[in-house]
């Protein structure tokens, strides 16, 4: 390891990149630190963090053997109806080094995840109205283990105004808690929620209010919460509704999720990415539900899902 005077030497060009921190010591004094040469991204650059000394490249692609045009592709390909096979011949006709078909279901579950942890820590300008509701699963169990379903809960939660996805999450039951912590979420990226509309699911009832909590000032819950029931012919929530029938649309192809509830978790999550950031939205005039909630957030380049990438990459 050098020392801090060969660390500090006149001859390096320092830069300090208030965007990024080090991965080790969360510290932003970062310079560059020359490239390294990589067989399908050319030369890659090369950090260090002046804090801790630790090197560090922020390469997302790090030792994966296919370009990352390749694997935003598949990406792209998948939620947009293709299943994993149909993209792995598909790849026959234009790249010499195909993929199987279990190395693109990788490419999927790590990659939506990863988009996840940066996208889910953005705060989204929404209307004061939003639904909630519950799509029902069946998963099939591992090949290892005894043969049967489970039956698994998508809930999600859309804003009216912008169609904006605000949170969702894929669990194994459709309790209380698990509706309280995608509740949360609603509350830690939004300002403006006023009114929270459900069906008449009693795990709703007080988890609602009490996420949002009570406001002593004005004597009251800070939500309103509206509960309509299409069973008791009081219509229905038809915004998700609607979103139900994209997810259902898309998801029919699957044929049941294998394996484990995390890789089911992980392709919802894609699902949630293309349906706010890649997928343009009629009712927006050809604008993705976050090109409207998200002013901040400017994706510029074609390829979002490479773009989306970078960005999370970056946010370390």
């Amino acid at each position: 390891m050098h020392d801090q005077a060969q660390f500090n030497s006149k001859n390096l060009k320092k830069t300090n990149y208030k965007n990024l921190s080090c991965p080790n010591c969360k510290s932003k004094e970062i310079i560059k630190w020359g490239k390294r040469k990589t067989e399908n991204r050319g030369r890659v650059q090369r950090y260090r963090c002046k804090s801790c000394y630790e090197t560090f490249i922020l390469d997302p692609f790090y030792r994966m053997r296919d370009n990352p045009q390749k694997i935003t592709c598949a990406l792209d390909l998948f939620y947009r109806g293709l299943s994993t096979r149909e993209i792995q011949e598909h790849f026959k006709a234009f790249f010499p080094h195909n993929a199987d078909h279990s190395t693109i279901l990788r490419w999927i579950r790590k990659f939506s995840l990863k988009i996840a942890e940066f996208t889910d820590k953005l705060k989204v300008k929404t209307g004061s109205y939003v639904e909630v509701d519950e799509l029902e699963f069946q998963r099939r169990k591992s090949y290892k283990k005894k043969a049967g379903t489970d039956k698994n809960w998508f809930i999600d939660v859309i804003d009216v105004k912008t169609r904006f996805m605000v949170s969702s999450g894929y669990v194994k039951h459709r309790s209380k808690d698990e509706i309280k912590k995608i509740l949360l979420k609603v509350k830690e990226k939004t300002d403006n929620v006023k009114i929270v509309t459900t069906d008449g699911l009693t795990a709703y009832e007080n988890v609602v209010k009490k996420t949002f909590g009570y406001s002593n000032k004005e004597g009251k819950y800070k939500i309103e919460h509206r509960v309509v029931t299409a069973s008791k012919g009081e219509g229905f929530n038809i915004w998700i509704e609607r979103l139900h029938n994209t997810i259902r649309q898309r998801t029919k192809g699957f044929r049941g999720f294998h394996g484990s509830l995390e890789s089911a978790f992980a392709l919802m999550k894609g699902l949630e990415i293309y349906y706010n950031f890649i997928k343009k939205h009629e009712a927006l005039k050809g604008k993705t539900p976050s090109d409207v909630a998200i002013s901040g957030l400017q994706l510029k380049s074609n390829n979002r899902w490479l773009e989306l990438i970078k960005l999370s990459t970056q946010s370390i």
